[in-house]
């Protein structure tokens, strides 16, 4: 890997790390109380998943892994952050459910990791925290058995590229260039599930919807679907609450993208 993409996995191992504790609170409340949920568009997509063997990637403190476990699934999380994963494990624990954590940086696991599974899953907000999609490609191959698949919800490149201060206001301007190669760089992290962390460095890659695509497709899988949807996952600023988990501008009836899903399976 070069060596911005280095320092920034190890800067976010440090910055996420100091969210840990927070997000495992938050998510064990949510639990708790039934809000935390899958949103309707993942539900529908994924199915079944009784008896299914599945890997999350970039796991978090583990509260989407419980989610799929509570499904059927026999699930493991892996996650690039020591303390997530020790929070993950006293979640999974507290939750009645039993699931695998694996510490680990997405970029070296496919070195370090053989088992196949029916599903590798990975939702919101995740994959812009990876410098390198190619290779993340060739790990999502590498873990699936011959007949699985892989499912991805995340935020939509076009919502990504946009000025969130400005959006809110019905303002359209680029912030973070489309085609950019170079990290966005951050003094502080998090606001989704804890209060944001200053004194930190936080490097995020902008993906574009063909880097997407072209990781999964130059590493032997078929694009099943790519679904593109209005809401989004989390209130960026001056959205209203629509309710199961999604927000949106009052603005925006047909706008734009803010949030999009992908199933791929083995090519033949």
């Amino acid at each position: 890997m070069q060596e911005d993409s280095v320092k920034g996995i190890e800067a976010n191992k440090h910055a996420w790390g100091q969210l840990s504790e927070d997000h495992y609170a938050n998510f064990k409340k949510s639990l708790h109380e039934g809000r935390h949920q899958f949103n309707k568009y993942i539900l529908q997509e994924l199915g079944c998943l009784d008896g299914k063997r599945i890997i999350h990637l970039q796991c978090n403190t583990g509260a989407d892994t419980i989610l799929l476990a509570k499904m059927g699934a026999s699930a493991t999380g892996v996650d690039l952050v020591p303390d997530n994963i020790i929070y993950a494990r006293k979640l999974a624990e507290e939750s009645g459910v039993d699931i695998e954590f694996i510490e680990s940086d997405i970029m070296e696991f496919k070195d370090k990791h053989n088992e196949k599974y029916d599903l590798v899953f990975v939702s919101e907000g995740a994959i812009c925290w990876l410098p390198d999609l190619a290779k993340w490609g060739q790990t999502v191959r590498h873990l699936l058995k011959s007949d699985g698949f892989f499912y991805i919800f995340d935020s939509h490149p076009f919502f990504m590229m946009l000025d969130e201060e400005k959006l809110k206001d019905n303002i359209f301007e680029v912030r973070y260039p489309y085609f950019a190669k170079e990290p966005n760089i951050d003094d502080w992290i998090g606001g989704y599930a804890s209060e944001p962390k200053g004194g930190v460095k936080a490097y995020d890659w902008m993906h574009t919807v063909a880097d997407i695509i072209n990781s999964l497709t130059s590493a032997g899988l078929h694009i099943e679907f790519f679904h593109e949807f209005r809401e989004n996952f989390f209130d960026a600023g001056g959205m209203l609450d629509l309710g199961d988990g999604f927000w949106n501008y009052s603005f925006n009836d047909n706008k734009f993208p803010m949030s999009f899903s992908l199933k791929a399976t083995v090519a033949r």
